[in-house]
């Protein structure tokens, strides 16, 4: 078993000063720490029929196809504005949007939510939305990290919230 968290480096002052990145980087550079963490992701999930894994732009996208493969499950790519090519919805949270296209989902379907990590939770309430909105049936949330000194927990809201890893609390 590979440490994970020692393959998240902190870069201090990126992408602004009095932030401290979580770089992942190192880990996806480790074959086999991106098979134990994709693995962890899907394991909590394996037995609730998920039938689609929506990955935020852009690292959720890594772990979001890794997991669509263990759990047999198709992908959709929730993206920033002007990247999608067909009709879509959009969620503005704070300064920044995220679409899905409006096929993406059917009604009563079983999604799996995946990011690389949870901070502040405006992200991924955002993408909830998107696939609420669509007659998805969000079965839960996946993340690799978890910011437990913010707010994003609560920003969710009641879905099954999962992080394999832990900062600052919990």
């Amino acid at each position: 078993m590979v440490d994970l968290s020692s393959l998240i480096r902190d870069v201090p002052d990126f992408p602004k000063k009095g932030i401290v990145f979580k770089d992942i980087t190192p880990l996806l550079g480790n074959a086999e720490a991106l098979v134990q963490t994709a693995d962890a992701l899907a394991e909590p999930f394996g037995d609730k029929g998920v039938e689609m894994i929506a990955g935020v732009e852009s690292r959720g996208f890594i772990f979001a196809t890794m997991i669509a493969e263990r759990l047999g499950a198709g992908f959709i790519p929730i993206r920033k504005p002007g990247k999608l090519p067909a009709e879509k919805i959009g969620r503005t949270y704070g300064l920044a949007t995220i679409e899905i296209h409006t096929d993406a989902v059917e009604q009563g379907q079983k999604v799996l939510m995946v990011d690389d990590l949870l901070a502040t939770g405006g992200t991924m309430s955002a993408a909830c939305e998107l696939v609420s909105h669509l007659g998805g049936d969000i079965v839960g949330c996946a993340f690799l990290v978890e910011l437990c000194f913010l707010p994003g927990r609560e920003k969710i809201g009641d879905y099954d919230i999962r992080a394999l890893l832990k900062v600052g609390g919990e």
